[in-house]
């Protein structure tokens, strides 16, 4: 996904294109990791010094609603990213210490053999956690 599509499919559902939302979907369109809401924070902290972690926090919440961000937790911190592009159903596999993802293309639920029966799924999420070779290295 690109800023400009993050921002039509914004427009789309009725929200303005302010200045700040751009600027923080930029923040996620140069990273290829999943990134806190301070660490929004910080890459905006010199162009919007008085930026609020609420503001920010309330603004990746709704990307996160409308599908241009996904989510995910770890350390009792939500972190998010660029929704992926890949097209296709897949999982990641996330390093716990730079956040960067990688796709895997497996899906666990392919194997669940369990009787589903009585029971309606709805959707799943599975992710990896690990150290990739550069944080591991360090």
């Amino acid at each position: 996904m690109t800023v400009n599509q993050a921002i039509a499919k914004l427009k789309e559902k009725g929200y303005k294109n302010t200045d700040k939302r751009r600027d923080l979907l930029e923040v996620f369109a140069d990273e290829k990791r999943y990134l806190s809401a301070k660490d929004v924070q910080e890459a905006l902290k010199n162009k919007y010094p008085g930026l609020s972690f609420d503001t920010i926090y309330r603004n990746l919440s709704v990307f996160a609603e409308h599908g241009l961000l996904e989510e995910t937790e770890w350390e009792g911190e939500k972190k998010f990213r660029f929704t992926c592009s890949a097209g296709h159903h897949h999982h990641h596999i996330i390093c716990l210490t730079c956040g960067v993802t990688r796709s895997v293309d497996a899906c666990p639920m392919d194997s669940v053999s369990t009787n589903m029966e009585g029971f309606e799924i709805t959707g799943h999420k599975f992710e990896i956690y690990g150290y990739c070779t550069s944080c591991k290295k360090a």
